[in-house]
């Protein structure tokens, strides 16, 4: 992991990237595989590597994130991550999980079927990673960096990416260029880009072979942003998300959170000629805070088809939340997959968790661009997750040492009041939270529910959140407030979908539930990166269940120490 002098968006940029490449290296690998892997630090940040949904049973020591399983690397350091990757099958990804360089730091993991097992689909022709990123003309340490100091929102990206190219949408609409320029009388705005072929830095599927399968296996690397996926005059059938078979579900767009996967299967049943595949924002603020409004395309290129301009799909507009809400709440699992196991019925743990925007107080002495003349900052239940700085969260548990967390995270909102209403906004009673270590703690294999509400402080928004350590059954999910008495009759026992991520809805609810069988310290948290600094995460402390395969074994020699 080091820099990497890079070619985007017509400038020449310094980014920090594995093994000279952006994306990272594709990690393919078979169900019960161990992993192996020698990670050296040349880069001038700390850094840590996330394993994106792998359990890591038995293994927390590897699963990555800075100061809750291990300390980071520092600049020269090195360490050995190993783990086993059991029960699963399907896309997953790794990245970084030290402050905004995972913006650069990412790549695929492909978990195929073991040996003697196979796809409860038939065989693709072709598998195809479908990485989207995000990208800023700008050094993204210093865009977070400056975005704490002043206590406001950081800068938005310039372009998504599709396997780190922009694409040739990424920043124009010709006819608005001339038609503004006309307008006005004045002249117009010049070119973003040259091209060869007509083609800037765009990432091409080619020789696509008419009446083929191909299986894309599309991860959303992007920081801070869900995206709209389409593929012009194509239908998918998704199959899988975050490596759980899905029951087939036909659509004509994917929408994605950060952090999530979605494995779909393409028939190419389409005349031979290029068609754009291309993603967007979904902008679930409905344009109450600035974002990015580019596209980010690829091309397929049929075999045989004669040269000519790619067909663009259309995309929904930018707040189209019926379209996600649909996407997401329609995806059922596949009971007759390998690894599925019932729904547990039993709960050994209920929460209701508020999540959503707030304020600190600014620092003494200090000017703060958050509302109010405070801090933008986040919550679960009011709140705000501090990491610590002294010990992992892991080193801590296994060490038995006190002081680095408290197990006091509450089960339920320290206010009841009407989570969902745009009146309560900005109503200073409401927004203002504070700062601590507070994490859930739980006995081995106990099962829990989460009812996780969004809010409507500082805005409405649709979060994504991540556990790490568990995949958990999404039973579900609904807009507004949570109806304690008429919702849970809508819970789906019979096949819901599993998830590491679940995109809570916008002015909405979700609830999911999991049990708790591995034993350490498992980060749960909003995935979009500016979330995460300003304290929307909690994490879980499950208990050694008392015998040698529930217990966390000792921590490897090489674990990087603070």
């Amino acid at each position: 992991v080091q820099n990497l002098t890079i070619w985007r968006l017509c400038q020449e940029r310094v980014i920090t990237a594995v093994n000279g490449s952006l994306p990272g290296p594709t990690i393919n690998v078979r169900e019960g595989d161990t992993l192996v892997v020698h990670v050296y630090n040349l880069s001038p940040y700390n850094l840590t590597i996330h394993w994106h949904g792998v359990f890591q049973l038995l293994s927390g020591w590897a699963d990555g994130p800075e100061y809750t399983t291990q300390c980071p690397m520092l600049p020269g350091q090195s360490y050995i991550y190993n783990f086993t990757i059991t029960g699963q099958e399907g896309t997953l990804w790794w990245h970084a999980h030290v402050q905004w360089l995972r913006a650069t730091v990412y790549g695929a993991l492909i978990i195929r079927p073991g040996a003697g097992s196979s796809y409860p689909f038939p065989k693709p022709y072709k598998e195809v990673p479908i990485v989207l990123g995000e990208w800023w003309n700008a050094n993204v340490f210093d865009v977070e960096s400056e975005a704490l100091a002043s206590g406001g929102a950081p800068n938005i990206s310039n372009a998504f990416t599709i396997n780190g190219q922009p694409g040739e949408w990424w920043n124009a609409n010709v006819f608005d260029v001339e038609s503004e320029a006309l307008a006005s009388g004045g002249a117009p705005n010049i070119s973003n880009a040259f091209t060869i072929n007509g083609q800037p830095d765009t990432f091409k599927l080619r020789e696509v072979v008419q009446g083929k399968t191909y299986l894309l296996r599309i991860v959303n690397a992007a920081l801070n942003n869900h995206l709209f996926f389409k593929i012009a005059n194509h239908k998918m059938t998704v199959v899988a998300v975050d490596a759980s078979y899905t029951n087939p579900y036909v659509t004509d767009v994917v929408v994605i959170s950060p952090g999530q996967t979605t494995d779909v299967l393409l028939i190419a049943d389409q005349p031979p000629a290029s068609y754009y595949m291309a993603a967007h924002a979904y902008d679930s603020t409905d344009g109450v805070v600035e974002f990015d409004n580019t596209t980010t395309t690829g091309i397929i290129v049929y075999d045989g088809a004669i040269e000519s301009a790619p067909i663009m799909p259309v995309l929904p507009a930018f707040n189209d939340t019926p379209t996600a809400f649909k996407f997401f709440s329609n995806l059922t699992g596949l009971v007759t997959s390998p690894f599925w196991a019932p729904v547990p019925l039993n709960v050994d743990e209920p929460m209701f968790i508020t999540i959503g925007l707030g304020l600190a107080a600014c620092a003494a002495n200090a000017t703060c661009g958050g509302l109010f003349g405070h801090s933008l900052a986040a919550s679960m239940n009011n709140a705000s997750f501090q990491f610590p700085s002294k010990l992992s969260m892991l080193q801590a548990f296994f060490n038995n040492v006190d002081g680095i967390y408290t197990t006091d995270f509450p089960d339920q909102p320290p206010l009841i009041f009407d989570y969902t209403n745009a009146n309560n906004s900005l109503n200073q009673s409401l927004l203002m939270t504070t700062k601590s270590t507070k994490v859930k703690k739980v006995k081995f294999n106990a099962t829990v529910e989460m009812v996780m509400q969004n809010t409507a402080l500082i805005g409405v928004e649709n979060h994504p959140i991540h556990l790490h350590g568990f995949n958990f059954y999404v039973l579900a999910q609904g807009l507004g407030n949570f109806d304690p008495v008429n919702d849970p009759k809508k819970f789906n026992f019979d096949n819901p979908q599993k998830r590491n991520t679940i995109a809570v809805p916008v002015g909405g609810w979700t609830v999911i539930r999991f049990r708790a069988n591995n034993p350490g310290v498992w980060l749960m948290h909003c995935h979009f990166d500016v979330h995460l600094p300003w304290g929307l995460a909690t994490a879980f402390v499950v208990e050694n269940g008392g015998t040698p395969s529930s217990t966390l074994p000792p921590p490897p020699l090489d674990l990087p120490h603070c």
